[in-house]
């Protein structure tokens, strides 16, 4: 991805109002800003931020934050393409953000989803925005965050969190989404176990798809499985009677979508109304507060030229067996703080 140019070629506040009135262009450039690692491009996209927080348009602005999750070849593209065009059809206005799995080798990664959501893509009420993961965990990238909130102060008032798609381990979107949706292939017998606890507890709605054909019947009996699964935990306060569900639904047919589409609608409206909706929202905060401070301390550790020596005497320790890591993490901290 081109790094942007510094400084911003516009004053915050001009720079704010192109993405806050919906210039495309404005607003691919804040997000390559938001997901650059340089620091005075981090400064920029915080400034940017923090004004479209702050001042109108933008401010006060709330889309519905979707996150969806699956494991790969379950058809998360190509539902997330039919759903969206179902929502610009009802003229909502619906950004895609599509987390990409990045190289362990080369950092580097395909980014392909608009060529997945082609008709997608061609919407003029549709914005698609793939994002290479970096590495990070939970099946989101770090800044993923940063480009929600810069899409929702954009004006579009519906999107869509496709996570990286490696399978249990993505809980991490639940932590930037309002309805979280699980999305499965038909399966049945031992591949109910293939699903575990922690991201079948973060999920308000499983979906199995490819509910059509040959397969519906299979389909069936899948959604029947998860459904009776899904009883059996606990139930949470954010919810109302009923959630989590399973469905069933076609990217390929469009058949229950609409049907999937309203039960979201629906959770997302109860949630408001009962409170749950800001109380979440300020947790979320919170989370993210704490994971940039974690990354903070982490770059602050990095950049102490004397610590680095020490840690690698005492990486050579725990690579000689003469401390444990956990022993050798203590040292660490103990010098950092010394």
């Amino acid at each position: 991805m081109q790094s942007p140019r510094s400084p911003l070629p516009h004053a915050i506040t001009d720079f704010a109002l192109a993405v806050a009135t919906g210039d495309r262009r404005a607003l691919a450039r804040a997000i390559t800003l938001a997901e650059s690692g340089r620091s005075d491009h981090r400064a920029q996209a915080e400034a940017l931020l923090s004004h479209l927080a702050q001042t109108p348009p933008s401010a006060g602005r709330q889309a519905l934050r979707i996150g969806l999750s699956g494991t790969p070849g379950v058809g998360k593209s190509t539902f997330i393409e039919a759903l969206g065009l179902q929502l610009t059809d009802a003229g909502h206005r619906v950004a895609v953000l599509a987390v990409d799995p990045s190289s362990a080798r080369s950092g580097g990664s395909i980014l392909g989803d608009k060529t997945r959501m082609e008709h997608l893509a061609r919407d003029p009420r549709a914005y698609i925005r793939p994002s290479p993961a970096q590495g990070a965990l939970g099946g989101v990238a770090r800044r993923s965050r940063d480009v929600v909130a810069l899409c929702e102060a954009a004006g579009f008032d519906i999107i869509l969190i496709e996570t990286v798609g490696v399978g249990q381990s993505e809980t991490m979107v639940a932590q930037m989404a309002d309805v979280f949706v699980l999305l499965l292939a038909p399966a049945g017998g031992d591949e109910l176990q293939g699903v575990k606890r922690g991201i079948m507890e973060m999920a308000d709605i499983v979906l199995i798809n490819k509910a059509d054909g040959e397969l519906l019947a299979q389909a069936n009996r899948t959604c029947a499985d998860y459904a009776g699964a899904l009883r059996l935990m606990r139930h949470r306060a954010q919810d109302p009677d009923g959630v989590p569900l399973a469905m069933t639904v076609s990217a390929v047919t469009g058949a229950g979508i609409g049907e999937a589409w309203s039960k979201v609608a629906e959770l997302a409206t109860w949630r408001r109304q009962a409170g749950h909706w800001d109380r979440t929202r300020s947790a979320q905060a919170i989370y993210w507060f704490h994971e940039e401070l974690r990354h903070a301390l982490l770059a602050q550790l990095a950049g102490d030229a004397s610590l680095q020596a020490r840690l690698v005497d005492l990486e050579l320790a725990v690579t000689s067996g003469q401390l444990t890591p956990a022993a050798a993490a203590a040292a660490a901290v103990a010098r950092a703080e010394s």
